[in-house]
């Protein structure tokens, strides 16, 4: 259950909106950035502000690739494989980065920190191969500068 102030400031947001399915990538969000994924809790609880179905809900959920209908790692890397970071080396990228933290694509690691997935584009295509943790973007990326990334990650944790 979320708190009662989070439910006023998201009632606010949807009120400022348009149509309450304009306001629903920002709800889901900000449930999402509350329980570290979008729950079925957290579904149901955004189908009553936005006064959607929870079916309606659940299918803008698993359209947009960076709403986490499952637990996710508290640093969620995406490793862009659009054909501009493929071309600049984007998998080989992915698959050392999956190596580095000793999982699979699309695995979290044992210890909770990191969740690996592709994603479909960046924006970021001049400085490919690119990546992001968290909201952070970084493009021109090495194997060389993902390990520094992901120790700086490990560290501040």
């Amino acid at each position: 259950m979320i708190p009662e102030h989070m439910r006023h400031e998201l009632q606010s947001r949807i009120a400022a909106a348009v149509t309450n399915r304009e306001a629903a990538v920002d709800v889901m969000k900000t449930l999402q950035a509350h329980y570290g994924w979008l729950t079925d809790e957290a579904v149901i609880e955004a189908a009553g502000l936005l006064e959607l179905s929870p079916l309606q809900v659940e299918e803008l959920a698993t359209f947009y690739e960076m709403i986490y209908r499952r637990p996710v790692g508290r640093h969620v890397i995406h490793v862009c494989d659009s054909i501009s970071c493929w071309a600049m080396g984007g998998e080989s990228l992915l698959q050392n980065i999956a190596g580095l933290l000793g999982i699979k694509v699309g695995e979290t690691t044992p210890d909770g920190q990191f969740t690996l997935l592709p994603c479909c584009c960046l924006g970021n295509c001049g400085q490919a191969p690119t990546l992001m943790i968290g909201d952070a973007i970084f493009g021109a990326v090495t194997v060389e500068s993902a390990s520094e990334l992901l120790d700086k990650k490990r560290r501040d944790s």
